[in-house]
């Protein structure tokens, strides 16, 4: 595992002049926490999460760059060997590493879905989402009826968004 508060840290200064980017990983990591803790994760599995949902979008600039777009599929991709750099900075463990490159390269794929860490990081990142992208409540409700299964995720988002799934 790593420091999260140095993993933050470090990924603030990654992505430096850019507080909408910034802003949204330490909310979708707030989210990821409190779904994950609610979903009875600890020790490993939420460090994972926790780095996940701090690096999900690293590799945004880079999207921007080579591609001249920051698409979910080019994050996936794009976002890996970022995190691979941040997180050996840090000393993490291979394995570590892995599972947190794994949620990275699939932040933006909803089929499959296997492991909770996953499904956790997909709907904190939709709830910071919605919010930023100013959804409308009907497709907030669609939605969280598609994406939605831990019961804290769907607390939030009723909570949040008065959406009834």
């Amino acid at each position: 595992m790593v420091d999260i508060t140095s993993l933050t840290m470090s990924a603030i200064e990654y992505d430096k002049g850019d507080p909408k980017r910034i802003q949204h990983f330490i909310k979708v990591h707030s989210l990821a926490r409190l779904i994950g803790v609610g979903e009875g994760l600890e020790g490993e599995r939420l460090g994972v999460l926790e780095a996940a949902a701090v690096l999900h979008d690293i590799g945004i600039h880079n999207c921007e760059k080579k591609y001249g777009s920051c698409s979910g599929k080019y994050q996936e991709t794009e976002g890996v060997p970022v995190a691979k750099e941040l997180l050996s900075q840090l000393g993490a463990e291979d394995s570590f590493t892995e599972q947190v490159c794994f949620l990275i390269a699939h932040h933006h794929t909803y089929e499959g879905v296997d492991r909770s860490e996953w499904q956790i990081l997909l709907e904190a990142d939709f709830l910071v989402n919605a919010y930023e992208d100013g959804l409308s409540a009907e497709a907030v409700r669609i939605a969280g009826k598609k994406l939605f299964s831990t019961k804290t995720g769907k607390r939030l988002l009723s909570e949040m968004f008065g959406a009834d799934i």
